[in-house]
């Protein structure tokens, strides 16, 4: 699938800049005037949550490898809405990282995680579908997104490996859990809300999800479509096909608390 159309995004974006002037609030960064408040939320004791996603949820976008090392840099609004709940570990890797030292065995990245969100990965490696699949069965809380059309702005060039992944690629695993993923191209440029247990899940050019093995897994829909949980041996999977709530902060609730719904029901 090609990326958001600009005609379609523009119409979109509309949109959600009108929601944004509704419910803008400041940004708070590693050294703002909100620093009491931030430092308050850090210190609570916090649930482990490991995070993968190419938005920029947890590094600002565009942020160099030398202003990560020194902490510099905005801090995104939704890790600043995650700290008060999560402990929030970034992860690159799902599959083992061979040790340095024949001695020393490998580090699992997954180790000791109950809770991980994928949220717009990049692509996910041969070994590291196989190593979620293994993690999910044996009692892992997964909140996969995977969304078909971003329709954020990211001002980075296509083809910047910095930038988003416009259209999210479906890992193998979703099919061995017996569900898919489709987008159509001609559905309402609108931002609408959908049922996902008691929270309501705003959608902006969803992707749909079937179910196309009953016997993968034990799946039901959810969100008109937009979403699926799946029991998946002693795990559960919780199937988004649409990132906006994670991508536009009018979309999120007040202080990020629409978000933290979703996360939290997902990964209870």
């Amino acid at each position: 699938m090609s990326p958001l159309s600009n005609s379609i995004r523009a119409a979109l974006g509309a949109v959600l800049l009108g929601l944004s002037a509704c419910s803008a609030s400041p940004a708070v960064t590693e050294t703002g005037a909100d620093t009491d408040a931030s430092a308050e939320a850090f210190n609570r004791p916090a649930t482990r949550l490991g995070l993968m996603s190419s938005l920029p949820l947890y590094w600002p976008l565009g942020a160099d490898l030398a202003a990560i090392a020194q902490g510099q840099g905005e801090v995104p609004w939704q890790r600043s809405a995650l700290a008060g709940s999560y402990a929030v570990e970034p992860l690159d890797t799902l599959s083992p990282i061979p040790a340095l030292a024949a001695d020393q065995p490998d580090l699992d990245p997954l180790a000791g995680l109950r809770r991980i969100a994928i949220i717009q990965p990049r692509g996910l490696s041969a070994s590291d579908n196989v190593a979620l699949d293994r993690w999910v069965r044996a009692g892992g809380r997964l909140l996969l997104v995977l969304d078909p059309a971003l329709t954020g702005e990211y001002d980075l060039p296509l083809g910047d490996p910095r930038r988003p992944v416009d259209t999210a690629l479906i890992p193998p695993v979703v099919a061995r859990w017996g569900l898919a993923v489709s987008f159509d191209e001609d559905q309402a440029v609108a931002v609408t809300t959908a049922p996902l247990g008691e929270t309501a899940l705003p959608l902006a050019l969803s992707g749909a999800i079937a179910i196309t093995d009953p016997t993968a897994a034990d799946c039901t829909l959810l969100a008109n479509g937009a979403a699926a949980r799946c029991r998946v041996g002693k795990g559960e999977v919780t199937l988004i096909a649409d990132a906006a709530l994670f991508e536009h902060e009018a979309l999120a609730g007040e202080g990020g608390a629409t978000m933290r719904a979703v996360i939290a029901g997902a990964l209870r």
